[in-house]
């Protein structure tokens, strides 16, 4: 049985780096890009949802007239009310509320779990290329970051809302795809 070594790529001749002297280092941060994470909050306390809601409208309002009216004292006064009661609504929120992160699985891992979980045959029918019913628990447990276990993930996607579980599944799907690359002009 012969067995294959996964070997470095090769440095780049040093007559490439004397010309483009960045690259080593380009290169290099490019490999130690950390994969996305994404963050989804859950907060069942309605008024502090709505409470903060209203003091960031409010503080965007006073934000406006303040820059609108720089020596406006009264418009720089109400901004830093604005802004204090903001401060207290987001940390009234935050205490509330439960962070989930997610980071995104590399890609062939990503894919291997994919395809260790085929779609049944209504599944395949409508187009699936996965069981989402068998690897959504899965793909939970290994983006958490927090430590959600398969055995948390089922019984959240059983018991939560059918909105709330998608959602779940939305989120850890979501941080798969995250893209934060910007094709623009050179």
């Amino acid at each position: 049985m012969t067995t294959t070594k996964k070997t470095a790529a090769p440095a780049p001749p040093p007559a490439a780096v004397g010309a483009d002297a960045h690259w080593a280092a380009t290169r290099e941060r490019l490999r130690n890009r950390a994969r996305p994470i994404v963050r989804l909050t859950i907060c069942d306390d309605d008024a502090t949802k709505q409470a903060l809601a209203e003091a960031q409208f409010e503080h965007q309002r006073a934000q406006d007239a303040a820059d609108r009216s720089p020596d406006d004292e009264a418009a720089q006064a109400a901004l830093r009310a604005a802004t204090t009661t903001l401060a207290e609504a987001q940390q009234a929120f935050d205490e509330a509320s439960i962070p989930l992160r997610f980071q995104a699985l590399e890609r062939r891992t990503y894919k291997e779990l994919l395809a260790a979980h085929p779609p049944t045959e209504d599944q395949a029918e409508d187009g699936y290329a996965f069981n989402l019913d068998t690897v959504g628990p899965v793909l939970i447990a290994a983006s958490s970051l927090d430590g959600i276990t398969e055995a948390d993930a089922t019984e959240f996607l059983d018991e939560w809302s059918q909105a709330e579980g998608e959602a779940l599944l939305n989120t850890v799907f979501g941080v798969q795809r995250e893209d934060r690359m910007d094709l623009g002009k050179g």
